[in-house]
Order: structure tokens, then C-alpha cells, then sequence
């Protein structure tokens, strides 16, 4: 199986890492999951835009971004729309960035508009972020 993401592009990436420097020993800051566990030959998401609009830190090894897809942060799901930014592998996996969004809440930000390149990757345990 295979998941939809949108992709930050490296511009946006570093753009992101140089405003929210990564917290922990471990940076993913890679993708927005759309949708997990769908055939490989799944078409990308048709998106048109990505805002961060949100921070979260656990307090103890996993931080990740907020961010509104075509207007929402909520997914079809029910998780929200995040950037796994960084972690502390011993303690946390990427798929923990949904909990910790729904058990912590999140900071606002002010919108920050940021470019991806939508598509479908197959499964990834180290960078799948659902």
C-alpha cells in the first residue's frame, strides 16, 4: 500500500527549518499525508494551496506544524492536516504527531504560505507521518 502527500519543496522546506529551527535530534520536516493505504497507482491530490498555521510541541521528543490544506486542518480521516517536524526516535514515531496534536492543542501562527509538489509514495516507516 501507498499514501498521497504533498511534498514541500526544498525552498519551502528550508524556509520552514530557518523559522521553526527543529527542537529535537531527529528533523523529518518531509510531507503532509493526505491519505494512507491506498494502491500505489493512486493519483497525487488535486491541492491548491498549504498554509502552517499552527505549532506543537509535546514538551519531551515530538514536535510538528499545523497546517490548512485548500482551507481546512481537518483530513477526511479525522486527523489534522501537520508537518511531522522533529522527534526524539526512542520516544516518539512520526504517526504519534496526530495524538499529540489532538492531547496538547497546538500555538497559532500567522499563515505561512508554503509550495509542495503533491504524490503518491509508497510506504516509508521512516518518514510515513499520518
Amino acid at each position: 500500500m501507498a499514501y498521497t502527500a504533498l511534498v514541500l519543496t526544498k525552498e519551502s522546506r528550508d524556509f520552514l527549518l530557518e523559522r521553526f529551527p527543529p527542537m529535537y535530534s531527529e528533523t523529518i520536516a518531509h510531507h503532509i499525508t493526505m491519505e494512507f493505504g491506498v494502491p500505489a497507482n493512486t493519483p497525487p491530490p488535486e491541492v491548491t494551496y498549504v498554509n502552517v498555521v499552527g505549532y506543537i510541541d509535546s514538551g519531551d521528543g515530538l514536535e510538528a506544524l499545523l497546517c490548512s490544506v485548500d482551507g481546512t486542518t481537518i483530513r477526511g480521516d479525522a486527523g489534522s492536516y501537520h508537518i511531522t517536524w522533529s522527534l526524539e526516535r526512542h520516544l516518539y514515531k512520526p504517526v504519534d504527531s496526530n495524538r499529540i496534536i489532538y492531547e496538547y492543542g497546538h500555538y497559532n501562527v500567522s499563515p505561512l504560505s508554503v509550495e509542495f509538489k503533491a504524490q503518491t509514495l509508497g510506504y516509508s516507516s521512516t518518514l510515513h507521518n499520518t
